[in-house]
Protein backbone atom coordinates (compact mmCIF):
# COMPACT_ATOMS: atom_id res chain seq x y z
CA UNK A 1 0.00 0.00 0.00
CA UNK A 2 1.43 3.37 -0.88
CA UNK A 3 2.47 5.71 1.90
CA UNK A 4 -0.21 8.24 1.12
CA UNK A 5 -2.91 5.61 1.47
CA UNK A 6 -1.42 4.45 4.80
CA UNK A 7 -1.28 8.03 6.08
CA UNK A 8 -4.84 8.63 4.92
CA UNK A 9 -6.03 5.43 6.64
CA UNK A 10 -4.23 6.32 9.88
CA UNK A 11 -5.70 9.84 9.85
CA UNK A 12 -9.16 8.41 9.20
CA UNK A 13 -8.82 6.01 12.16
CA UNK A 14 -7.67 8.81 14.49
CA UNK A 15 -10.56 11.04 13.40
CA UNK A 16 -13.05 8.19 13.84
CA UNK A 17 -11.82 7.49 17.36
CA UNK A 18 -11.86 11.18 18.28
CA UNK A 19 -15.38 11.65 16.94
CA UNK A 20 -16.59 8.70 19.04
CA UNK A 21 -14.90 10.16 22.14
CA UNK A 22 -16.36 13.63 21.52
CA UNK A 23 -19.78 12.18 20.77
CA UNK A 24 -19.91 10.23 24.03
CA UNK A 25 -22.17 11.49 26.81
CA UNK A 26 -20.56 13.55 29.51
CA UNK A 27 -20.36 11.58 32.73
CA UNK A 28 -22.95 12.93 35.15
CA UNK A 29 -21.64 13.03 38.71
CA UNK A 30 -23.65 14.09 41.75
CA UNK A 31 -22.71 14.93 45.32
CA UNK A 32 -24.86 14.76 48.47
CA UNK A 33 -24.17 16.59 51.72
CA UNK A 34 -25.24 13.86 54.19
CA UNK A 35 -25.03 16.02 57.35
CA UNK A 36 -27.25 18.60 55.66
CA UNK A 37 -29.76 15.89 54.70
CA UNK A 38 -29.76 14.66 58.31
CA UNK A 39 -30.28 18.18 59.68
CA UNK A 40 -32.93 19.33 57.22
CA UNK A 41 -34.98 16.26 56.34
CA UNK A 42 -38.05 15.39 58.38
CA UNK A 43 -36.70 11.91 59.13
CA UNK A 44 -33.41 13.37 60.33
CA UNK A 45 -35.23 15.88 62.54
CA UNK A 46 -37.37 13.07 63.96
CA UNK A 47 -34.27 10.99 64.70
CA UNK A 48 -32.59 13.96 66.39
CA UNK A 49 -35.72 14.59 68.47
CA UNK A 50 -35.88 10.93 69.52
CA UNK A 51 -32.24 11.00 70.61
CA UNK A 52 -32.75 14.26 72.54
CA UNK A 53 -35.90 12.96 74.22
CA UNK A 54 -34.18 9.76 75.31
CA UNK A 55 -31.17 11.77 76.50
CA UNK A 56 -33.36 14.10 78.56
CA UNK A 57 -35.17 11.16 80.18
CA UNK A 58 -31.84 9.60 81.10
CA UNK A 59 -30.58 12.93 82.42
CA UNK A 60 -33.65 13.28 84.65
CA UNK A 61 -33.06 9.80 86.07
CA UNK A 62 -29.39 10.55 86.72
CA UNK A 63 -30.28 13.83 88.44
CA UNK A 64 -32.77 11.98 90.64
CA UNK A 65 -30.12 9.44 91.59
CA UNK A 66 -27.58 12.21 92.18
CA UNK A 67 -29.99 14.05 94.47
CA UNK A 68 -30.51 10.88 96.50
CA UNK A 69 -26.74 10.50 96.88
CA UNK A 70 -26.40 14.14 97.98
CA UNK A 71 -29.19 13.69 100.54
CA UNK A 72 -27.49 10.59 101.88
CA UNK A 73 -24.14 12.43 102.13
CA UNK A 74 -25.68 15.37 103.97
CA UNK A 75 -27.55 13.11 106.36
CA UNK A 76 -24.38 11.15 107.04
CA UNK A 77 -22.39 14.35 107.71
CA UNK A 78 -25.13 15.74 109.98
CA UNK A 79 -25.69 12.57 111.98
CA UNK A 80 -22.16 11.12 111.95
CA UNK A 81 -21.33 12.48 115.41
CA UNK A 82 -24.34 10.88 117.09
CA UNK A 83 -24.24 7.55 115.19
CA UNK A 84 -22.61 4.44 116.45
CA UNK A 85 -19.55 3.23 114.57
CA UNK A 86 -21.52 0.32 113.07
CA UNK A 87 -24.36 2.60 111.98
CA UNK A 88 -21.91 5.07 110.38
CA UNK A 89 -20.12 2.24 108.54
CA UNK A 90 -23.49 0.93 107.33
CA UNK A 91 -24.46 4.40 106.01
CA UNK A 92 -21.04 4.84 104.34
CA UNK A 93 -21.43 1.43 102.70
CA UNK A 94 -24.91 2.41 101.52
CA UNK A 95 -23.46 5.64 100.09
CA UNK A 96 -20.72 3.75 98.21
CA UNK A 97 -23.33 1.35 96.81
CA UNK A 98 -25.48 4.28 95.60
CA UNK A 99 -22.47 5.97 94.00
CA UNK A 100 -21.58 2.70 92.28
CA UNK A 101 -25.17 2.29 91.06
CA UNK A 102 -25.09 5.87 89.75
CA UNK A 103 -21.87 5.26 87.82
CA UNK A 104 -23.21 1.99 86.42
CA UNK A 105 -26.45 3.68 85.35
CA UNK A 106 -24.49 6.53 83.77
CA UNK A 107 -22.36 4.11 81.71
CA UNK A 108 -25.47 2.13 80.76
CA UNK A 109 -27.31 5.25 79.64
CA UNK A 110 -24.32 6.39 77.59
CA UNK A 111 -24.21 2.97 75.91
CA UNK A 112 -27.95 3.02 75.23
CA UNK A 113 -27.74 6.50 73.75
CA UNK A 114 -24.77 5.54 71.60
CA UNK A 115 -26.58 2.39 70.39
CA UNK A 116 -29.72 4.37 69.60
CA UNK A 117 -27.68 6.96 67.72
CA UNK A 118 -25.85 4.25 65.76
CA UNK A 119 -29.09 2.41 64.94
CA UNK A 120 -30.86 5.56 63.75
CA UNK A 121 -27.81 6.77 61.82
CA UNK A 122 -27.44 3.40 60.08
CA UNK A 123 -31.14 3.30 59.15
CA UNK A 124 -30.95 6.90 57.91
CA UNK A 125 -27.81 6.18 55.87
CA UNK A 126 -29.45 3.14 54.25
CA UNK A 127 -32.54 5.18 53.37
CA UNK A 128 -30.43 7.95 51.82
CA UNK A 129 -28.36 5.42 49.86
CA UNK A 130 -31.57 3.92 48.45
CA UNK A 131 -32.86 7.36 47.48
CA UNK A 132 -29.52 8.30 45.90
CA UNK A 133 -29.59 5.06 43.91
CA UNK A 134 -33.10 5.85 42.62
CA UNK A 135 -32.12 9.41 41.71
CA UNK A 136 -28.94 8.11 40.07
CA UNK A 137 -30.82 5.63 37.91
CA UNK A 138 -33.58 8.06 36.94
CA UNK A 139 -31.20 10.96 36.33
CA UNK A 140 -28.58 8.99 34.42
CA UNK A 141 -25.81 9.63 36.93
CA UNK A 142 -22.57 7.73 36.57
CA UNK A 143 -21.60 8.39 40.18
CA UNK A 144 -23.07 9.97 43.31
CA UNK A 145 -20.69 10.66 46.21
CA UNK A 146 -20.86 11.96 49.73
CA UNK A 147 -19.77 15.59 49.64
CA UNK A 148 -17.48 15.05 52.66
CA UNK A 149 -14.85 13.33 50.51
CA UNK A 150 -14.99 15.81 47.63
CA UNK A 151 -12.56 18.72 47.50
CA UNK A 152 -14.35 20.58 44.73
CA UNK A 153 -17.62 20.20 42.94
CA UNK A 154 -19.71 22.77 41.08
CA UNK A 155 -23.03 23.50 42.76
CA UNK A 156 -24.82 22.09 39.73
CA UNK A 157 -23.62 18.63 40.80
CA UNK A 158 -25.09 18.97 44.31
CA UNK A 159 -28.30 16.92 44.52
CA UNK A 160 -28.73 17.36 48.28
CA UNK A 161 -31.99 19.30 47.94
CA UNK A 162 -33.41 16.62 45.65
CA UNK A 163 -32.44 13.91 48.16
CA UNK A 164 -34.05 15.86 51.03
CA UNK A 165 -37.30 16.26 49.06
CA UNK A 166 -37.39 12.57 48.18
CA UNK A 167 -36.58 11.58 51.75
CA UNK A 168 -39.33 13.85 53.10
CA UNK A 169 -41.84 12.27 50.69
CA UNK A 170 -40.86 8.79 51.88
CA UNK A 171 -40.99 9.82 55.52
CA UNK A 172 -44.46 11.34 55.07
CA UNK A 173 -45.67 8.19 53.32
CA UNK A 174 -44.31 5.92 56.05
CA UNK A 175 -45.80 8.18 58.75
CA UNK A 176 -49.15 8.11 56.96
CA UNK A 177 -48.97 4.31 56.66
CA UNK A 178 -48.04 3.98 60.33
CA UNK A 179 -50.97 6.25 61.27
CA UNK A 180 -53.40 4.15 59.27
CA UNK A 181 -52.19 0.87 60.75
CA UNK A 182 -52.32 2.17 64.34
CA UNK A 183 -55.85 3.54 63.94
CA UNK A 184 -57.24 0.25 62.67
Amino acid sequence: MPRIAQAFLAAFCVLAICSVAYGADVAKIGVVDLPKVFEQSEAGKAAQAEIKQKGRAMEVELKRMGAQIEDLKKRLEREAAVMSKEMREEKERELRIRVSEFETAERGFEGELRDLNNRLSQRFREEVLGIAEEIGKKGGYLLIRDKAGVLYSPSSNDITAEVIKAHNRRFAQSAKAAGKSSSQ
